[in-house]
């Protein structure tokens, strides 16, 4: 990412129709459908952790986060939606949200991140397979692709049972 007109910037109200608009075009209409969706349905994420990536003045990408409880404990969040305009994949801007948002959330006292994503994409930022049946979510999801950061260290393995989004 070399572009000197790129910012990141909180998330605003008026920035929730072009962010609806780009993850449509990022993951089409069955997004709607998947679990990480199902469970943040309804909670709004945590607004100090909803962040946009503009270039040039213009909306390119954004991350959110969702406080969630894990087997009834606290502290950790569900990261996603992260979605980038497929013009600009490639480029680091979600790179760059991703790593943000980390910060971010560490910064202010979340103990563990989980997320259903790619391990060759997530893995870069610290993100380790969730060891299987330790963290369930209400919904089918590949076991592969349910991945965890710690934000602090044993925070994985203190955690286990059932995903349910809270609010922030």
């Amino acid at each position: 990412m070399h572009a000197a007109n790129f910012q990141i910037r909180d998330e605003t109200e008026q920035d929730a129709a072009a962010l609806s608009q780009l993850s449509a075009q990022a993951f089409g209409p069955g997004r709607f459908g998947r679990t990480a969706y199902r469970i943040r349905e309804g909670v709004a994420p945590v607004s100090s952790l909803a962040l946009t990536a503009w270039l040039n003045d213009r909306l390119v990408g954004g991350i959110r986060f969702t406080a969630v409880s894990i087997g009834g404990e606290g502290g950790a969040l569900l990261l996603g939606p992260l979605v980038v305009d497929p013009v600009h994949n490639g480029k680091g801007y979600g790179k760059a949200l991703v790593a943000e948002g980390l910060a971010r959330a560490r910064a202010q006292g979340f103990r563990l991140v989980v997320l259903v994503g790619d391990m060759p994409y997530y893995g870069r930022f610290g993100f380790v397979p969730v060891p299987p049946g330790q963290i369930r979510l209400p919904g089918p999801v590949d076991p592969a692709r349910l991945l965890a950061l710690e934000l602090v260290a044993g925070a994985l393995g203190n955690a286990a049972g059932l995903v349910q989004a809270k609010a922030a």
